[in-house]
Order: structure tokens, then C-alpha cells, then sequence
């Protein structure tokens, strides 16, 4: 064993010095340690697999429908002049024959009677597009990471504050063990 690991696990050596606590302490950082990878790795993974899921969800309950521009808005306030896009009434036929009518953002080279590409719902509302599989599969590894960096936070945090307990106490009995030993000698170290 090298100087530099003897160094490391003195609290789990044999030792006169070593105090209770200090086996507490080398015990808590252990189980800390193996929490802190495992919770981390289990909160990543584990957000990583319900944010695919939720987008893949999602994509499925999505449609692409075609429509038809019936109705443009006018230029003015509702669009900016440097907009690739524009506000117009579109209408389009569900696979069951029902036709609908809603308002969505449309190409700014649009014309009434132009055909374009609109999202629905399950209930055939219209929605946004769904995010695409590299989008949804980046956002699910990023939600992972940062669930698995908040587990390791808070494992950290709760070891900062059991640890500083700890070292309290350790220096309250270090004041009561020199208030005893310093009484019997006749005068105060401070």
C-alpha cells in the first residue's frame, strides 16, 4: 500500500487516535460514494427512458394532415415584417371525413388556396409538430444528465451537512475533554 492510500484510509485503520467518529465519518462517505454513482446513474437513466418514452408518446398521437389556406391575415401588428411566417385560416378532412377550421401559422409566401402541412391531436385539434427523433433522443439524454448531476447534488449536500455535524460534535467533546484536563492543572489554556 502506498504512502499516499495509507494516507486516505486512516479511519479505517486500527488506531489510539481514531475516535467513533471517525469510523462514522469514513462509513458515511462510503455509503455516500456508492450512492452518489448509483443514484446518479439510476436518476439519469431512469429520466432519460420517461422523456423517450413521453416524446415517442407524443409523435404517435400526432398527425400529419394536409390543408388548405382559406384565409390569410392581413399584414400589421400580428406580423413582423422580417417574419417567415403568418397567421391564416386553414381548413383540412380527418381520415373519418370530418372537416375543420382553425386558425395556424403559415408560410409568408402562402396564398388562400395553397396547400400546406398542418399538425392534430388525437382529438384533431391542431399542435405543433412533434420533435424528431434526434431532438427528442438529444432532450431525453440531456434531461438524464441533469437528473443524474441533481442526485449526486443532493447526496453531496447531504453528506456536507452530516459531515459538518459530525465535526461539531467532535469539536464539543474536544472542548469537554479539555475542560477536564485542564481543571485539574490549575489555570485556563484560553
Amino acid at each position: 500500500m502506498t504512502r499516499r492510500a495509507g494516507v486516505r484510509l486512516w479511519r479505517w485503520r486500527r488506531n489510539p487516535l481514531r475516535r467513533t467518529s471517525d469510523l462514522v465519518e469514513a462509513w458515511i462517505l462510503l455509503v455516500a460514494w456508492v450512492l452518489a454513482v448509483v443514484g446518479g446513474v439510476l436518476a439519469g437513466v431512469l429520466t432519460a427512458g420517461a422523456m423517450q418514452r413521453s416524446a415517442d408518446q407524443v409523435r404517435s398521437a400526432t398527425h400529419e394532415r394536409s390543408a388548405v389556406l382559406t384565409q390569410e391575415t392581413p399584414y400589421g401588428a400580428s406580423r413582423p415584417a422580417n417574419s417567415a411566417l403568418k397567421w391564416g385560416t386553414v381548413r383540412w378532412t380527418d381520415p373519418d371525413g370530418s372537416v375543420h377550421t382553425d386558425r395556424t401559422r403559415v408560410p409568408a409566401s402562402a396564398a388562400p388556396g395553397t396547400h400546406v402541412t398542418v399538425w392534430t391531436n388525437g382529438r384533431g385539434a391542431l399542435t405543433s409538430p412533434p420533435p424528431s427523433r434526434a431532438d427528442s433522443t438529444f432532450q431525453s439524454a440531456l434531461g438524464g444528465l441533469w437528473a443524474g448531476a441533481a442526485a449526486v447534488g443532493v447526496v453531496v449536500g447531504g453528506t456536507r451537512l452530516v459531515r459538518s455535524r459530525l465535526e461539531r460534535r467532535r469539536l464539543d467533546q474536544w472542548d469537554e475533554e479539555w475542560a477536564r484536563v485542564d481543571t485539574p492543572w490549575g489555570w485556563k489554556t484560553g
